[in-house]
């Protein structure tokens, strides 16, 4: 039988809080973890987060999706990668990631990379763009409402918002996104949750669990889980 699927909002460099999350989750083999992107920038430990997840993806007992989010993306522009904006990359907080990885000074894409482990440029150069899990369907950011779920554009996935956020779509399955943060689970069901609640920002991080829709959330700073049950 199918375990949980597990989905886990914008982390942004909150390690401390990503690793409370994992220990109360307790994720077993028959369970599957959804990352749904936003790893790097603004938040305290950029290196120790990426660290985290290289490692879930090399455990053989864990089965772990990791989606990109548009500050992966655009620090892969940065670097010349596959990625786009990367003109944008150090104003939106990808000056703290470099510092985590012990750029100082002035930093340019060829310093960063020198600095970046080549396991860690792997795992962000194949994180995926969507996925779909047990008839929910999951990407960073969203949808356009008006496409088919394979016909949705790499940007949309990675940027839309308001056009998704405020309407209702005729998929016929359940979006889980990020990218956006709220104070509480943003829940529009059947259409779509919300999981981005602003850890880096003070908040919370967040982790879905279905098919029973129950909310693992840690405040920022805290040492326990919290839980509570959407109502589905």
């Amino acid at each position: 039988m199918a375990g949980r699927v597990l989905i886990v909002g914008d982390i942004h460099g909150c390690r401390h809080e990503l690793d409370v999350l994992l220990a109360g989750l307790a994720v077993t083999t028959n369970d599957t973890l959804v990352f749904l992107g936003d790893y790097v920038d603004r938040g305290p430990d950029v290196r120790g987060v990426v660290d985290r997840l290289v490692q879930l993806r090399a455990n053989p007992a864990v089965r772990a999706i990791f989606l990109r989010g548009n500050h992966e993306d655009m620090l892969l522009g940065y670097l010349g990668r596959d990625g786009h904006y990367g003109e944008a990359f150090l104003g939106n907080g990808g000056d703290v990631t470099v510092r985590s990885y012990g750029v100082t000074g002035r930093p340019t894409p060829k310093r960063f990379e020198g600095c970046l482990p080549a396991v860690h440029l792997d795992f962000l150069e194949n994180t995926l763009l969507q996925h779909e899990e047990q008839g929910f369907l999951m990407a960073h950011a969203g949808i356009r409402p008006d496409r088919p779920w394979h016909q949705q554009s790499g940007h949309d996935l990675l940027w839309i918002r308001d056009e998704f956020i405020a309407s209702p779509h005729d998929l016929g399955k359940t979006v889980i996104f990020g990218h956006t943060p709220m104070r509480e689970v943003f829940e529009d069901l059947p259409y779509k949750v919300g999981i981005d609640t602003g850890c880096v920002y003070g908040g919370m991080l967040t982790a879905l669990e279905l098919p029973d829709f129950t909310i693992h959330a840690v405040r920022r700073g805290a040492a326990t889980v919290e839980r509570r049950r959407l109502v589905a």
